[in-house]
């Protein structure tokens, strides 16, 4: 999770999240050539003696300034592809979980599991133990497996609302009367968090996602029925 004066992204717990801070890293340093490639011509156009001011062609310079910006847009809409078709693949998931949002909590449905449905609410201030966060832990969290395709199916009842947890590189919005579905596979066990990333209404704040990541063999023996 995101901790104080955090500047980059949080850790990657899914492929999908690091295919998206490589990109990250890939864009910014093609924004740093380019800021610096402004500040040099800058730099010479406010120092240089401006001698010819007369040429009126240079075909050679609009030809490197109309084909590099091409190729630098080419160099980000290729990875950049890639990443939102990988998103949007959905491979042969292995566990089914629905996820519909109110004002303000989530509903999860295993669909797999007999139907077992479970609300989530955030932990009030008064019934958090030491080691609990604030605004983020729930009553009732998600129980998962890792190293296992999963499928979140995801829905709202009221108003729109987004499923979000930063640290798998999901976000999906919940929207009424609309089934929208995203998969992910986590890569190491713990406790991830996130929260609703669209506003939806006076308590938008206050309905976190937490995920519980366990191994495989842990959770077929039955731990998600413990909640």
């Amino acid at each position: 999770m995101a901790h104080a004066a955090q500047v980059g992204l949080q850790d990657a717990t899914s492929p999908i999240m690091e295919e998206l801070i490589t990109f990250h890293d890939h864009a910014l340093m093609i924004i740093f050539l380019i800021c610096f490639l402004v500040l040099y011509a800058l730099f010479l156009t406010l120092t240089t003696k401006l001698t010819n001011t007369n040429i009126s062609d240079a075909q050679e310079m609009e030809t490197v300034w109309t084909t590099l910006p091409a190729i630098i847009l080419v160099l980000i809409a290729l990875p950049s592809l890639r990443i939102l078709y990988m998103t949007d693949e959905v491979n042969d998931p292995s566990l089914t979980i629905k996820s519909i949002g109110h004002q303000w909590y989530w509903t999860y449905e295993y669909t797999d599991y007999g139907g077992l449905i479970f609300n989530s609410y955030m932990l009030p201030p008064l019934f958090l133990e030491p080691g609990d966060l604030r605004l983020l832990d729930v009553d009732n969290r998600v129980v998962l497996p890792i190293e296992t395709p999963i499928r979140m199916m995801i829905t709202s009842q009221d108003v729109l609302h987004s499923w979000a947890v930063p640290t798998l590189g999901l976000k999906t919005d919940a929207i009424p009367g609309r089934l929208n579905q995203t998969t992910f596979t986590a890569t190491r066990p713990g406790v991830y968090y996130g929260q609703c990333s669209e506003i939806c209404g006076a308590n938008h704040s206050f309905m976190p996602i937490v995920l519980e990541l366990i191994p495989l063999k842990i959770f077929e023996m039955g731990p998600v029925f413990t909640l």
